[in-house]
C-alpha cells in the first residue's frame, strides 16, 4: 500500500515516467563518465609506451568535445523540448568564454611580453594607460565565475522578455537570435571595446594557481567539465520531468492551448532561455582553457547553425541524443576537415538536410526504432498507450 501511494505521487511530478524514459539517457552518462575516467588514468598513470597511453593532444581533444557537448544540449533544452529555435546561442557560449578569458589574462601579471603587471599585452600595445571598469575584479576567480554566469544570463533575460512577451515565435525569433550573435561579433572586433580585437584573448598561463601546460591540468580541466556535463544533464533531466516540465513540453506542442488553460506562457519561457542560456556560458568557460584562446570568430552565426545540427543529428528532445550528436559530428570534423579540408562544409549541411528528411528523431531515433522492431508484440511497452516516445501527449498532462 505505502509502495503504491509513492508510486502514485511520483507519477504526479512526472518523476517516475521520466525515470523509465531516461535509462539510456543514464547509461550513457555512466559510459561517458567511465570513458573520462580511463583517459585520465590512461594519461597520468600509464606509461607512453604502453597502447593503453592517452597522450595528452587527445586529453585536450577530448575536453573540448565535451564542452561542445555541454553546449549542443543547452541548445536542445529550450529547442527540443519547448519548441525555441534558437541560432544565437554561440552568443551566450562565446560571452562566457571571454569572461573565462579575461580571469585568464589577468594572471599573467607581468610575464607577458611587455612585462606590464596590470594591463594585458594588447593594451599595452594601443598604448591603453589604465585598465577599463570592466576589466576590474576579473583578477578573483569568484568574481570572474559570477561574471561568466550573469552577462549572458541577463543578456537572454532581456532578449526573452522583449521577444517572448512579444510572442515572438517560428522563423522570426529565430532570426533574432542570429542577429543577436551577429551584433555581438561585430561589436568584439572592434579594438575600441577593450576584448583584444579580431586576435581575442590568448597566451594562458595559469589557472588558480596550476599550469595550464602541465598534464595533470589538462586531465583535471577534462574531469572537471564531464563533472559539469553529468551534473546538467541530470538537473536538466529533473527540471524536464517536472511539472514545469511538462508545461514547457506542452508549449512546444500546443502554445494556444496552454495558454487558453491559464498558463503564463511567456514566463517558463523567458526562464527556460535563460536557463540555457547558463549552460553554454558554462560549457564556454570549460572550452577556452582547454583550446587556450578566445576570439570574436566564436560568435559567428555559423557556429550557432553548427550547433542545431548537433542537435539535429543526434536526436532533438533527447538530452542525451544532443551529446551524442555533438561527441559524433566534432569527431567527424577534426577526421574530415584533415582529408577534405574544403569540403567539410558542404558535408555537415547535406548532413543535415538528411537527417532532417530521413531521421527526424536523429540517430538515438533510428536506434531506438530498432529496439522497437526486436520486440515481441505481447511486450507490456507495446501495449501501453503511451506515444511512440514513451511519453503521453503533453497537452493533454497539463490540462488535467
Amino acid at each position: 500500500m505505502i509502495g503504491t501511494d509513492i508510486q502514485s505521487g511520483l507519477s504526479r511530478l512526472g518523476i517516475w515516467q521520466s525515470m523509465l524514459a531516461s535509462k539510456g539517457g543514464n547509461i550513457f552518462l555512466i559510459l561517458l563518465l567511465a570513458g573520462t575516467a580511463f583517459a585520465a588514468v590512461g594519461n597520468l598513470l600509464v606509461p607512453p609506451e604502453s597502447a593503453m597511453h592517452v597522450d595528452t593532444y587527445t586529453i585536450t581533444l577530448l575536453g573540448k568535445y565535451l564542452s561542445f557537448a555541454l553546449l549542443a544540449m543547452a541548445v536542445d533544452v529550450v529547442w527540443g523540448y519547448c519548441g525555441i529555435l534558437s541560432l544565437g546561442h554561440g552568443a551566450f557560449f562565446a560571452l562566457g568564454g571571454y569572461g573565462m578569458g579575461m580571469y585568464l589574462m589577468r594572471q599573467i601579471g607581468d610575464r607577458g611580453v611587455y612585462g606590464n603587471p596590470d594591463l594585458p599585452d594588447f593594451m599595452v600595445f594601443l598604448n591603453w594607460s589604465e585598465l577599463p571598469w570592466f576589466w576590474q575584479g576579473f583578477d578573483q576567480f569568484w568574481f570572474a565565475f559570477i561574471m561568466i554566469l550573469f552577462v549572458p544570463g541577463f543578456l537572454a533575460f532581456v532578449f526573452g522578455w522583449l521577444a517572448f512577451r512579444s510572442r515572438v515565435t517560428g522563423v522570426y525569433l529565430s532570426i533574432m537570435t542570429q542577429a543577436l550573435t551577429y551584433a555581438l561579433m561585430l561589436a568584439f572586433f572592434r579594438n575600441e571595446m577593450g576584448f583584444g580585437g579580431n586576435n581575442g584573448l590568448t597566451d594562458f598561463k595559469e589557472l588558480l594557481g596550476f599550469d595550464l601546460q602541465a598534464d595533470s591540468t589538462r586531465v583535471g580541466l577534462l574531469v572537471c567539465t564531464a563533472l559539469t556535463l553529468a551534473i546538467a544533464y541530470l538537473v536538466s533531466q529533473f527540471i524536464l520531468s517536472s511539472k514545469a516540465g511538462r508545461v514547457i513540453q506542452a508549449i512546444r506542442d500546443s502554445e494556444s492551448r496552454v495558454r487558453f488553460v491559464g498558463y503564463k506562457t511567456e514566463n517558463y519561457k523567458i526562464w527556460l532561455f535563460v536557463y540555457s542560456a547558463v549552460l553554454a556560458a558554462l560549457a564556454g568557460a570549460l572550452y577556452v582553457p582547454q583550446v587556450g584562446i578566445i576570439n570574436p570568430g566564436e560568435f559567428s552565426p555559423l557556429n550557432s547553425i553548427e550547433i542545431v545540427v548537433w542537435v539535429a543529428v543526434g536526436g532533438r528532445g533527447l538530452l542525451y541524443g544532443a551529446i551524442l550528436g555533438a561527441l559524433l559530428v566534432n569527431f567527424a570534423k577534426t577526421q574530415f576537415t584533415g582529408i577534405l579540408p574544403e569540403a567539410w562544409l558542404f558535408a555537415l549541411g547535406a548532413l543535415f538536410v538528411v537527417v532532417t528528411v530521413f531521421l527526424p528523431k536523429g540517430v538515438v531515433g533510428l536506434l531506438s526504432m530498432f529496439a522497437r522492431l526486436k520486440k515481441k508484440p505481447e511486450d507490456p511497452d507495446t501495449q501501453s498507450g503511451a506515444g511512440s516516445d514513451g511519453t503521453a501527449n503533453s497537452t493533454q498532462g497539463v490540462a488535467t
